[in-house]
């Protein structure tokens, strides 16, 4: 990692500007926070700094969405958490926010509000135009180093991301530096064979994903599920039923089918697609259908369990899993059969990789989190890491310690 960690600086009572991830599920009408993993996730980082001046920012949601709402729940969710008073600021960078900093003592915690309020924060541009903001310099005036850990929005290049690291010393925090670490194995000593889990309904971004693993020889195979996979079984001519082929439609995918055509060309020996799945009948009945035999008016909702047995062989034998996304609708229970299955299977790899969001979610509900190497934090973030993007956060960091490290 070309960028500084906590490891590389000093912070005992010094005032440290923390960028994190709280964006959780909210219930809008009682502001309770439905979820606190990102809360757990952050908190090592917190605690790490007990002896400095910590400036929490954060954010939640985005305007017009029901949940954009104010931090006061959030500061007080951390509270709980770290065990430590948490102290919720109402303002971002104006007199307010400027006289509580000022009046910190080692050991305090304060949260700056949601930084989403500031238009500015809501505006993708560059470094070297997010660090001339009012956002980026009014922050920068309160603190003596920044601390990035919010890997779940390093793919955003807004001001609080990108700005802030070009404008002062900037490291990543303990769960950055644990998800780029964990996240870059997979392209250096993971162990082989690889097998990619590619499903879920973000064709476009497995399909990247897919194409990068297998062009650059890091992906031995690659397991294709989910909707995912339908656009795979299109692009091999096969009739998937209009309600299956009407969705891809509607999501905007029907593009990404002579990509994957493509990719079946280059790579067949290495693209791992379903035979038989298992469709809702015109009874409303799961039944399972060889893919060549899917009725037309029946949507592919799993895995059928001849291919359910071939992939989770696949990914038994496999030394380094990488999983995304799921392998039908989990959420109906008759139809969860493939994503939790193959979940387990992946569990008992040497090396284990969850790529957040809904995947997560069902691997923590299965009981079955502690049992895999690593659950990423940031979906989007993830992918884009896979794809062999470098990540804006991740840029900015690095430029940080080439500017700041030495000072």
């Amino acid at each position: 990692m070309k960028f500084g960690t906590l490891d590389d600086i000093e912070t005992d009572n010094r005032t440290v500007l923390l960028r994190v991830d709280f964006n959780s599920p909210i219930d809008p009408a009682s502001n309770i926070i439905l979820d606190d993993k990102r809360f757990r996730e952050h908190a090592p980082t917190v605690k790490n700094l007990a002896d400095a001046k910590v400036v929490v920012l954060a954010h939640q949601s985005r305007p017009q969405k029901k949940d954009f709402t104010d931090l006061s729940a959030h500061a007080q969710r951390l509270e709980r958490l770290i065990g430590r008073p948490v102290t919720y600021i109402d303002d971002i960078f104006g007199k307010h926010a400027r006289d509580s900093v000022k009046m910190m003592d080692a050991g305090d915690v304060i949260m700056l509000e949601n930084v989403r309020f500031n238009a500015e924060e809501n505006i993708k541009m560059s470094p070297e135009d997010a660090m001339n903001t009012h956002l980026v310099r009014g922050l920068c005036a309160m603190g003596d180093v920044y601390v990035n850990d919010a890997f779940g929005t390093a793919h955003r290049s807004q001001p609080t991301i990108v700005g802030i690291p070009y404008a002062m010393k900037s490291v990543a925090g303990t769960l950055m530096e644990k998800e780029v670490r964990a996240l870059s194995r997979v392209f250096t000593d993971a162990p082989k064979p690889v097998t990619f889990v590619l499903g879920g309904t973000k064709v476009d971004d497995s399909i990247n994903v897919a194409q990068n693993v297998l062009e650059r020889g890091i992906a031995d195979r690659v397991v294709i599920v989910g909707v995912v996979a339908n656009v795979f079984l299109l692009a091999k001519g096969i009739d998937i039923g209009a309600p299956s082929a009407g969705l891809i439609e509607k999501l905007g995918y029907n593009g990404e089918i002579a990509k994957a055509a493509d990719i079946l060309h280059k790579f067949a020996d290495k693209v791992i697609l379903p035979d038989n799945v298992a469709i809702k009948n015109a009874e409303g009945v799961r039944e399972e259908v060889d893919v060549k035999d899917i009725p037309k008016d029946c949507p592919v909702l799993d895995l059928g369990l001849d291919s359910l047995v071939t992939f989770t062989e696949q990914v038994r034998s496999s030394g380094t899993v990488v999983f995304n996304g799921p392998a039908g609708l989990f959420e109906d229970e008759v139809y969860s059969t493939g994503t939790y299955e193959l979940l387990k299977a992946a569990a008992e790899s040497e090396f284990s990789v969850v790529g957040g969001g809904h995947t997560a979610v069902v691997v923590e509900s299965l009981g079955i989190d502690d049992k895999f190497s690593h659950i990423s934090t940031g979906g989007g973030a993830c992918i884009e890491f896979l794809t062999g993007k470098k990540l804006p956060a991740i840029s900015a960091l690095e430029k940080s310690w080439e500017l700041y490290g030495n000072k």
